[in-house]
């Protein structure tokens, strides 16, 4: 009964996902005017039938922005899970196969990485950067270094499942035939990697959503005009309580929905990745 429940929930969280990203995709033709657009005659509107989330304190639409934010998310962060998928990869998935001292290394480098506060270290190294990039830079720049940074924990499982694949019968026997180490490690390894890489590349996408929502509340992600979740949620910060401006929570309940939905939908995945 527990398992059919949860395949509802999966189902119904993965319908979820489609509708937001459908809808987001779809910006350029359910917010044709842009997300920069000002209309200064209307600044910090209420929700009206032009403006179905209002505008903000310069007269940009909400809902606009809101469809644009939810796109840059929903597209960039599955990059730097990507990103951070092969890095994993390429350090844990290799030093594991090769051992011995390439593989303490690795772990030592990992382990120094993983002591660091990893949202304290993204802060500091995107606050070294100029803040008057510009907010292409701005976009590409804050994925990158979430996929650059965030390799670290899937490094330590695929170096593990690596190295118990070191010594398998079928890289023995294709040892023993001759094959090259890297042929060896690139056809007969990483195919068995494969559920795991998976697993990681999917789980590290809710966990950038939140990291540059993070960045963008603290005024260190995308920058001005383009809108992330992180910017539009750095609007709450003036809203004394729910019922004045409930409009403005939007891309709160947005972000929390998105996220949940990513934790049902890979509830089995982590047990993979486990």
């Amino acid at each position: 009964m527990r398992s059919w429940h949860g395949r509802v929930w999966r189902r119904v969280a993965s319908i979820v996902l489609l509708l937001v990203v459908g809808v987001s995709l779809s910006a350029n033709w359910l917010a044709p005017e842009g997300y920069a657009r000002q209309y200064r005659e209307a600044a910090s509107a209420p929700p009206s039938r032009q403006h179905w989330l209002g505008t903000d304190e310069i007269g940009r639409d909400r809902l606009a922005r809101v469809l644009y934010g939810t796109r840059i998310s929903l597209l960039l962060a599955p990059a730097a899970a990507l990103l951070s998928t092969l890095m994993a990869a390429l350090i844990g998935g290799l030093a594991g196969y090769l051992g011995g001292a390439w593989a303490r290394v690795a772990m030592a480098v990992t382990d120094l990485f993983l002591s660091l506060p990893w949202l304290f270290l993204l802060i500091t190294v995107r606050a070294m950067m100029p803040l008057n990039v510009s907010p292409m830079i701005s976009v590409l720049v804050t994925f990158l270094l979430l996929g650059l940074l965030g390799w670290t924990t899937a490094s330590r499982v695929l170096c593990a499942t690596a190295g118990s694949l070191r010594n398998a019968d079928f890289v023995q026997q294709a040892r023993a035939s001759g094959v090259p180490d890297a042929r060896l490690f690139w056809v007969h390894v990483v195919p068995n990697l494969k559920p795991v890489l998976y697993a990681q590349f999917w789980i590290s996408i809710p966990a950038f959503i939140l990291s540059e929502a993070n960045l963008g509340i603290l005024g260190l992600g995308v920058t001005e005009p383009t809108p992330s979740w992180g910017s539009l949620l750095r609007e709450l910060e003036g809203v004394i309580s729910i019922g004045e401006e409930p409009w403005k929570f939007v891309p709160l309940v947005l972000l929390v929905i998105v996220v949940t939905s990513f934790q049902l939908v890979l509830s089995d995945q982590e047990q993979v990745a486990a």
